[in-house]
């Protein structure tokens, strides 16, 4: 029989890196989302919200229920990264290497079944797609991120040998007793809640009562967000946009100025006003990006709710 479709083995695979958000948030770059991994950038996405009555994905206000996350997953599945995965491998597919390989792409875009791994999957090298699958596609804005070499090497394993990995949902709990090896995301988590004066104890990537204290604090002051203490993907994607908001504000402000102040002092003009402009509009472009979060932090000091 000729393997079309995930299994659900596989499709709790996919749950456990994406995680199932059920109240629309922002991811880390800004964009809408909800579920798993849902956004209206695909259209399959589109048309299965707008069968339920969403024509708009609103952070904190668009809900969706868990038996409606499930049906647009599978109808997601169904119109746009099975068929992709069945149109460009060999006929012969295991239902691990469907499972391998729909989530790989339902991360990297339909696209990516036409990359290096899948050729060499169609040229019958199992081993050789499996080992490159596992060792690329893991960077973003050119830097290696923990979470994304994670998944390609468990996708890889799944692929080649049917081991399926993190079936457990994508989300950091409190726990009793310190991990046996810090956990990087909750590590990460904690160094931005420190940043933000959000006070989670040791940076020691334990997800102990003191860190849950800081998030659920950090969830109260971002009204889009459950405030029940858990890490989910909804808390880390806000806690990586807030971080990135002060990074861009600093480095893209810093960054227009000295290389103003530099062109118009070669150019002999009044370079510190010319700077001092320049640095006035990166930041208002920053400002404008992270408008959300500037208004969350202004309304938290006010100590008003925030609109989003």
């Amino acid at each position: 029989m000729t393997i079309t479709t995930t299994s659900q083995r596989g499709r709790a695979f996919m749950r456990g890196h994406e995680g199932n958000p059920l109240t629309c948030y922002l991811d880390p770059v800004g964009i809408p989302t909800i579920g798993t991994g849902f956004t209206m950038r695909s259209a399959a996405v589109r048309k299965a919200l707008a069968r339920l009555g969403i024509t708009k994905l609103v952070p904190g206000k668009t809900k969706i229920t868990a038996a409606q996350s499930d049906a647009i997953f599978a109808a997601v599945l169904a119109d746009e990264f099975e068929p992709a995965v069945v149109a460009a491998s060999p006929k012969n597919r295991t239902q691990h290497q469907m499972d391998g390989a729909v989530s790989a792409i339902y991360n990297l875009g339909a696209g990516a079944m036409q990359w290096r791994w899948a050729d060499l999957w169609r040229a019958g090298d199992i081993n050789g797609a499996a080992a490159y699958l596992g060792s690329h596609y893991n960077t973003a804005d050119g830097k290696k991120l923990s979470g994304l070499v994670r998944r390609r090497k468990e996708e890889a394993e799944l692929f080649l040998n049917g081991r399926y990995a993190s079936t457990a949902p994508a989300v950091k709990e409190a726990q009793p007793k310190p991990p046996k090896k810090p956990d990087a995301v909750v590590k990460e988590a904690q160094e931005i809640l420190s940043a933000k004066g959000f006070n989670p104890g040791a940076i020691d990537g334990w997800m102990g009562e003191k860190t849950r204290d800081a998030i659920i604090a950090y969830q109260k002051a971002h009204p889009h967000l459950e405030a029940d203490g858990i890490l989910g993907p909804a808390t880390l994607s806000q806690l990586r946009r807030d971080a990135k908001a002060l990074k861009d504000a600093a480095t893209k402000g810093a960054g227009s100025a000295l290389g103003s102040g530099a062109l118009a002092f070669a150019a002999g003009l009044p370079w510190g006003w010319i700077a001092f402009g320049a640095a006035v509009l990166a930041l208002g472009y920053v400002a404008y990006r992270y408008r959300d979060v500037i208004q969350r932090r202004w309304n938290t000091w006010r100590g008003k709710e925030v609109a989003v």
